[in-house]
């Protein structure tokens, strides 16, 4: 009987449950799918390397999911503590017809377990099919030819899954029966009448305090995006403390100096429902001030997480091609008392290399430095701006020189533009662009370079896009191309070539990585293939990607989650308001603008200050990460957006929708 009751009240209070469905919908969907990724039919056509970095990535991924689990039970605790509170009443009517606490319970059991197991059922089959389609983002970032497909179901992800909500709704069993043993009648019967108790502030104090925390805020948005490469570890956590706090007071604050603002606009204040819709908004901020700064910092993460993971991994894709136009580079550099005058080429067969495993058009060439050209003198006062967010970049540091014959050959080897210079002229190679604003600068001026008491001018007013050595980012800081005559022999510092393999199918070029990456360092020889460039690039980029968008939509789903439950709760407890308004002569049309504006501005609020947040968070991240290339910001921040308007859109649309039935009485 009281299983048939709990399967009664989950169809009359499905709709009560819409939330809730769709928060643990969503996470089961999204933990199978991302543990589910060893199983997917473009694993079995990785190569040995690839299949490293997926056995990584998977590593992270496990190790990611215990976080992600303890944020969805919290999650579902929360949820399930809104439906607890919702259906007190009914409780308590069910107490005064002689039901006992534990018979209570129970029902409230046997209704957890259907939700759970449907909750299950329909999260584990969306995520199969989404499991799917991962596998076809799995396939273009690994850039495997699958001759068929194949349907995957991940047996191991699914029981994981099973096993972690489990766990959890056995955490939301034992919060239930703890929350009604500890309810008296008289507790039950009047939970609808009671509210929270609404302290007003002093709008002096709010002013004060709402100017403090945006100081505060201004100064930590300082820090971190303009000068971060001057703070060091500790630092970070006191500037992650004080913009909690600075969230925290600015949330708090903001309740009572909003509605002191707008009380000074009559006009506005008085028109329509905006009396009540501000007191609405002021008493709804001034008693969820941890929630909206909890919520505030969820969706900051989610923007920063996801547009970085994002961002990164479109810059890696999109320069990787440009940068790896050869199969092969190899330096010599000599250990301590030989010869770097030694051509690389017969370094390689010294060391029982076959050249003739590499094209006859291998480009052979020196690279130089002297003293007498270094970043300081180059740079000169804009030396300081380039230290300042490259550490490995000082005044002392030599600058790297080529003979422009050289440079030629190895630019028609690439397929990149070759240059002419004049007797006393000089180019600057650069693709890093913060290095390259600084340099550019320079060559503005006009400045000139001297090396052995001559003068040389620069040919153009700005650096010139180039590189010698294979990279997965754009990080060439700079190399100067001299006339022949300009480079002597004795500045060399390196020997380097550039060849494409002489065979070209898929055995030739996995043999030929083979032998040259056999090659003992100890000799002074490094190489560096494209098979090797593009497994790395791809493995860190896939790895980054794949951690942003798994954290970066549960942070999302959490913080949406939490505003849409509070919304309802409020809804549920200023219903007899709503009724007040109709009996005054409010028609629906009224009352339902008003509610949608308090649910919009309470939706708007965390995330228009998380918007700003993520401004400078983005900003700090971009400096930080220079190093692995320009982050490509529109295109993330674009889909960002795009995952942001669906799904936490999704939750504002069902909250407005469960609140307007919350406030008719339905």
């Amino acid at each position: 009987m009281l299983f048939k009751l709990s399967v009664k009240n989950i169809r009359k209070s499905l709709k009560d449950y819409a939330i809730y469905f769709m928060t643990l919908i969503l996470g089961v969907a999204i933990f199978y799918i991302f543990n589910s990724l060893d199983s997917q039919q473009a694993m079995t056509d990785l190569t040995s390397s690839k299949k490293e970095i997926i056995s990584l990535m998977i590593t992270m991924l496990s190790g990611v999911s215990v976080f992600v689990s303890c944020i969805l039970a919290f999650l579902i605790v929360y949820a399930n503590n809104f439906l607890i509170k919702r259906r007190k009443k009914e409780f308590g009517v069910y107490m005064t017809l002689g039901m006992g606490k534990g018979q209570i319970s129970r029902i409230l059991v046997g209704e957890t377990f259907l939700i759970g197991l449907l909750s299950l059922a329909v999260g584990l089959f969306i995520g199969v099919l989404g499991a799917q389609f991962m596998s076809v983002l799995v396939v273009k970032m690994f850039e495997v030819d699958m001759e068929s497909y194949v349907f995957v179901f991940s047996k191991a992800a699914f029981f994981k899954t099973i096993l972690y909500f489990g766990i959890m709704y056995l955490a939301v069993l034992v919060f239930n029966t703890v929350s009604i043993s500890k309810c008296s009648l008289i507790d039950l019967l009047s939970a609808g009448k009671k509210a929270e108790q609404i302290k007003m502030k002093k709008p002096a104090v709010c002013m004060v305090l709402f100017l403090f925390s945006v100081a505060l805020l201004g100064v930590l948005y300082y820090l971190v995006a303009c000068i971060p490469t001057k703070l060091d570890t500790g630092t970070y956590g006191i500037i992650i403390a004080l913009g909690c706090l600075a969230t925290f007071l600015f949330f708090w604050s903001l309740s009572g100096f909003l509605l002191h603002m707008m009380q000074r606009n009559r006009k506005y204040y008085l028109k329509d429902l905006n009396a009540f819709v501000l007191r609405q908004i002021n008493s709804k901020v001034n008693t969820t001030v941890v929630a909206m700064t909890i919520i505030c910092i969820m969706l900051f993460m989610t923007i920063t997480v996801l547009s970085s993971g994002l961002g990164i991994n479109h810059s890696f894709r999109e320069s990787l091609m440009e940068l790896t136009p050869v199969d092969v580079n190899v330096e010599y550099m000599p250990p301590s008392g030989e010869s770097a005058g030694t051509p690389v080429s017969d370094k390689l067969q010294d060391a029982g290399f076959d050249l003739h495993v590499l094209q006859e058009d291998y480009v052979e060439m020196g690279i130089y430095s002297t003293g007498q050209l270094t970043m300081g003198l180059t740079l000169g006062e804009n030396m300081s701006e380039v230290s300042k967010n490259f550490m490995f970049l000082n005044a002392e540091l030599e600058e790297d020189m080529i003979r422009l014959s050289d440079y030629n050959r190895l630019a028609k080897l690439y397929g990149n533009p070759q240059y002419d210079l004049k007797d006393d002229e000089y180019l600057v190679l650069c693709n890093m662009d913060d290095v390259k604003i600084q340099r550019d600068k320079m060559l503005k001026k006009g400045e000139k370079i001297q090396l052995d008491g001559i003068s040389y001018s620069p040919k153009y007013g700005e650096c010139q896009d180039g590189f010698l050595q294979m990279m997965t980012n754009r990080i060439n800081p700079g190399i100067y191309v001299l006339p022949d005559h300009a480079v002597k022999e004795e500045w060399r510092n390196r020997g380097f070539l550039a060849a494409d393999y002489a065979r070209q199918d898929k055995k030739g070029v996995e043999d030929a990585d083979a032998k040259i990456n056999a090659i003992p360092r100890e000799l002074g020889i490094y190489s560096n293939t494209r098979t090797d460039i593009v497994s790395a690039s791809m493995g860190l980029s896939t790895i980054i990607t794949f951690v942003a968008i798994y954290l970066g939509i549960i942070f999302l789903i959490s913080g949406a989650a939490i505003v849409a439950l509070k919304e309802l709760s409020e809804s549920s407890d200023n219903r007899d308001r709503y009724e007040v308004l109709r009996k005054i002569g409010a028609d629906e049309r009224m009352i339902n603008r008003s509610l949608f504006k308090q649910i919009g501005i309470f939706f708007l609020m965390p995330l228009s200050l998380a918007v700003v947040h993520s401004i400078f968070g983005l900003q700090f991240v971009r400096v930080m990460m220079i190093t692995m290339g320009e982050v490509n910001r529109f295109g993330s921040i674009l889909t960002t957006a795009l995952i942001l308007l669906v799904i936490y859109g999704g939750y504002f649309l069902t909250t407005y929708l469960g609140s307007k039935r919350i406030i008719q009485g339905k």
